[in-house]
């Protein structure tokens, strides 16, 4: 199968597959599981050294380990979407297009991990390892190809954005912004509200101290010509009151209902019909893995913006949280509940470890 075993400078062993094309990032397992078509591989590596690694936090990370997006799927599994690192090692088929030490990002399931193997096809490199490039993976694509593809932009339209000053959230905001919007965006806080207009949002509702439908029935008696909308329950249905003739409804999830046995928050349904005929408006779901003919596009689009200094790409590491920073896979919990708190301020990132030494 022509599998060979190298020790590398920085002291620890790599396993090289000819004819396979993955490559592998350094994270801080002892043992590391290798699947080929033609063969599984399990081998135990000794590391010296430091890393810088991220991995991101999704709202559907608890739809995901609760078997919502794969029903056959059976624990024990590995949970998380996406992740940014060092290479640290090549498939001969791979060497073509990457080098070891290179940033690259990926997106794949089971990236909480101190240690991954990703198919070099689904690599994306990067200038450097990043946080804020991480931001872009899920959060940021999800806002880009969903406006574009579904929610018929242009300029004056007014976009109303939930949970605007969440992962998302705050790309939406920006996108429409772009696009010569007038942008409303939902959020919890004053702080938060802030950060929001400091990316430019026009008008913000902090949902706890403000009745978020009597402000827009107020403020905006015509209804809102486009919802990015991902909280679910209450806010989806008073979403959908507030449409315009012709307006449009984007549904990129529904966390008010993640942490339900049924993953599902209750709306108020039987009306749905009606409402919709009566305004001649639509509602459109958006699922970012139906969408991956137009990932690469809009990935490239979204790092040239950054990079350029037209895209504001927030992190929380969870600095203000009660344990601090999110350091370490041991921290992941604690991120998630952090996110179901309503506490973040942009994509919830968390830095695995410096050292060799996991606590895990």
């Amino acid at each position: 199968m022509g599998v060979t075993l190298k020790q590398d400078n920085r002291g620890f062993f790599c396993i090289y597959e000819q004819d396979a094309d993955i490559f592998f990032f350094f994270r801080l397992r002892s043992e590391l599981k290798a699947e080929s078509k033609r063969a599984t591989i399990t081998f135990t590596y000794f590391m010296h050294g430091y890393v810088y690694t991220f991995v991101g936090i999704n709202a559907s990370d608890i739809n995901y380990s609760a078997g919502r997006y794969d029903a056959s799927v059976k624990p024990p599994f590995d949970i998380g979407f996406e992740g940014v690192g060092d290479v640290v090692a090549l498939g001969l088929s791979a060497s073509a297009d990457y080098t070891v030490g290179q940033a690259v990002a990926y997106v794949k399931a089971g990236s909480f991990a101190e240690y991954t193997v990703v198919p070099a096809k689904q690599a994306v490199p990067l200038p450097s390892v990043k946080p804020e490039f991480l931001t872009l993976m899920v959060s940021g694509a999800t806002a880009y190809i969903s406006l574009k593809e579904l929610g018929e932009l242009s300029e004056g339209k007014k976009v109303l954005v939930t949970a605007a000053a969440g992962g998302t959230g705050q790309f939406a905001v920006q996108l429409a912004k772009k696009a010569k919007c007038h942008v409303i965006g939902t959020c919890s806080s004053d702080e938060k509200g802030g950060f929001l207009k400091s990316i430019g949002c026009d008008h913000t509702i902090n949902y706890k101290t403000e009745n978020v439908e009597s402000v827009l029935r107020k403020d905006y008696p015509e209804g809102v010509d486009v919802v990015y909308e991902s909280v679910g329950g209450k806010m989806f249905d008073l979403a959908l009151n507030s449409l315009a003739t012709k307006g449009h409804l984007i549904v990129i999830g529904f966390i008010a209902g993640y942490q339900n046995p049924t993953g599902l928050p209750p709306i108020k349904a039987e009306l749905l019909p009606a409402k919709l005929l009566k305004k001649s408006a639509s509602i459109r779901g958006f699922f970012l893995n139906h969408y991956l003919s137009e990932y690469k596009m809009a990935l490239k689009h979204l790092l040239k913006m950054y990079e350029r200094g037209d895209l504001v790409c927030e992190v929380d590491f969870g600095d203000v949280s009660p344990e601090g920073k999110f350091t370490g896979l041991e921290s992941v919990f604690r991120a998630v509940d952090y996110m179901y708190m309503g506490k973040n301020i942009g994509k919830i990132v968390v830095e695995l470890p410096h050292s060799v030494n996991s606590k895990l």
